[in-house]
């Protein structure tokens, strides 16, 4: 049984790069696709408590613009769980539970330190 969960979407570009470089390190994971099994809205909770809204949230991608102002403005954690449950395409990819620790987003070094 695997304790390293990845979460993201299969077809994006830095998921496939974040779970290319965990084969090549040799490490088992499960991976949770938004598009077919959802974002848990008490997992986002914990996410957005424990790395802060900006971190999870991905304002630059093209979901996020779509969105009418007034669902952009006043993000607080609350409301960024709603918006990541209702468009699993906002939340910063991938997200990876490991030991538990999270990591949000793929950057080699800091993932390297972890999976040592």
């Amino acid at each position: 049984m695997t304790n390293t969960i990845v979460y993201g979407i299969p077809n994006c570009d830095t998921v496939k790069k974040a779970c290319k470089w965990l084969d090549a390190q040799g490490v088992e994971y499960t991976f949770h696709d938004y598009k077919k099994h959802g974002a848990d809205p008490a997992r986002l909770a914990e996410w957005i408590e424990s790395e802060g809204v900006d971190t999870v949230l991905n304002r630059r991608g093209t979901t996020w613009r779509k969105l009418p102002e007034e669902d952009k403005a006043d993000v607080d954690a609350a409301k960024a769980v709603k918006l990541l449950q209702d468009n699993p395409s906002m939340i910063k990819r991938p997200v990876v539970e490991h030991d538990g620790a999270l990591l949000v987003g793929f950057k080699e070094d800091e993932w390297s330190a972890h999976f040592s």
